[in-house]
């Protein structure tokens, strides 16, 4: 068994510090190995099954920027402990190197401003890793360190964002990323629906299995088709589904019976699909065939049982419906369930499968849920969600990407049971001035992605049902939340400023 450690310092963050408990362990080739977390004192115990080098993750309070996961470079075993601050530093500044080399490759103009703090974040880390200096005062200096690379690398991704946008602006070439919230009963004649139609060109219609087939044999289609015509009649571009979810709940009940005859209930799936997906044909030209296969406990399938369900899904609707774009969704894309040690393949790993298999796979819809637990996603910087994007635009597909932020940390009884808002994601907590910044942040670096073809937020009234906790734009009073302004035309962002 495989064996790091880490010194921590100062000692009272092991007090204050439950983000710790989800640090994992990758390979050089980025697989995350299944990882137990041990604190004694102030250090952090690390194992795992192989004792190749590896790369920690972990959740690390960085000031003004709450606690995102950052990565050490890899690490071999040893005796003596190593100090975590000082190899997360090490980490950051090999990470903001390594991207800034890339982007300038590309011809990209780098900041003078950011490739002057980022010395200065060198020469805080030589500072803290010379030897003779006492591991805590090392720590405290590694921190700073950490805290400078973080700001030069924000401002590194902030000219990113700005040029790529120019450059998309004066060629024309980039494709209109399309822009949809998933829509409700409420929307339509609603005092929302002409901020709905301002803010967006796409819509999300929800045709989820078990809410139009709740009771076997019984489908209730007309919800539905009111959405799919508002749509239509408001030239919207409507993308349906997900036809399954495989996860938590998301499976008809009735369906309970069948779990352990996979050959019946792949009949069972087919049929709904070819159903749904004739039924709009020419009207749903998107379709999201599957969600959370990747990470999904529905019906205690097996991973290789639900690779095999989610495949079966693109082909029937691609038999159905041969001129409609076919997606799936997964959750975690930075596929951070694995450290658990209950899923073989990476969310990557899981779509590589699909592509490569030619079934008719047109793109994924990456779920970005980020302060939700237990199965959302840890808090990133941009530059961490900018190498994401990079590293799935090497499928060759498209991405939509499907982000999920709470406005507040009450309790929200419209939401998914099994969702609650993740409190110690960092030291700020989630309001909704938060919301509104870290999204709006988010949306701009992503309409910057060319491999980036659609951005869309998890739901629009927190009055109704919803999968995520206080993740509506707009409130249970109908109030509309300031996140909406993230996915405002540029021609009114540009009023509002003024």
């Amino acid at each position: 068994m495989g064996l790091l450690r880490f010194l921590v310092y100062p000692e009272e963050l092991m007090s204050r510090w439950p983000e710790v408990h989800r640090a994992y362990i990758s390979g050089f080739d980025g697989r995350i190995y299944p990882t137990r977390v041990e604190l004694e004192n102030n250090v952090v115990t690390c194992r795992r099954p192989h004792s190749d080098s590896g790369k920690l993750h972990v959740p690390w309070p960085v000031p003004d920027h709450g606690r995102p996961v950052l990565s050490t470079t890899s690490l071999r075993e040893r005796d003596e402990p190593y100090l975590l601050a000082l190899e997360l530093a090490r980490g950051k500044l090999s990470t903001l190197r390594d991207q800034c080399a890339v982007w300038e490759m590309l011809h990209m103009d780098v900041p003078a401003e950011s490739r002057r703090i980022e010395q200065e974040a060198f020469r805080l880390f030589s500072r803290a890793a010379a030897s003779g200096v006492a591991p805590p005062e090392a720590s405290a200096i590694a921190t700073q360190s950490i805290a400078k690379a973080t700001e030069a690398a924000e401002l590194l991704v902030d000219a990113y964002v700005q040029q790529r946008l120019a450059m998309r602006r004066h060629t024309h070439l980039h494709p209109t990323v399309l822009t949809g919230c998933t829509l409700d009963a409420a929307v339509p004649d609603s005092p929302e629906e002409t901020m709905f139609l301002r803010s967006f060109n796409s819509a999300v219609v929800p045709a989820e299995w078990r809410l139009i087939e709740s009771t076997e044999g019984e489908c209730r289609w007309d919800a539905l088709d009111r959405m799919v015509g508002w749509c239509t009649d408001n030239r919207l571009i409507v993308r349906g589904g997900p036809l399954i979810d495989l996860g938590a709940r998301g499976m008809p009940e009735w369906l309970a019976p069948w779990q352990s005859d996979v050959v019946n209930m792949q009949s069972f799936i087919c049929d709904f699909i070819e159903t749904a997906v004739s039924r709009y044909t020419g009207r749903v030209r998107l379709w999201e065939t599957s969600a959370h296969a990747n990470t999904g406990v529905a019906l205690g399938l097996s991973e290789e049982n639900r690779l095999a369900l989610a495949a079966r899904a693109i082909e029937a609707a691609r038999r159905t419906d041969s001129d409609s774009q076919l997606f799936i969704r997964v959750d975690q894309p930075w596929s951070e369930y694995q450290a658990r040690g209950q899923h073989r393949l990476s969310a990557f790993q899981f779509v590589d499968a699909l592509v490569r298999a030619n079934i008719g796979l047109h793109g994924v819809n990456l779920e970005i849920a980020i302060g939700y637990r237990p199965r959302g996603s840890l808090l990133r910087d941009r530059l961490s969600l900018s190498r994401l994007i990079d590293a799935w635009s090497q499928l060759g597909i498209q991405l939509h990407v499907t982000l999920a932020m709470p406005s507040s940390e009450a309790g929200d009884p419209h939401a998914h049971p099994d969702l609650e808002v993740d409190e110690g994601v960092g030291d700020e907590q989630w309001t909704e001035a938060r919301q509104a910044r870290e999204v709006g942040e988010y949306v701009r670096l992503l309409t910057a992605k060319p491999a980036v073809t659609g951005i869309y937020w998890c739901h629009f009234h927190d009055s109704l049902p919803h999968r995520f906790p206080h993740g509506g734009l707009v409130d249970v009073d109908g109030r509309v939340k300031a996140v909406a302004r993230a996915f405002a035309p540029e021609d009114d962002e540009a009023t509002a400023a003024t």
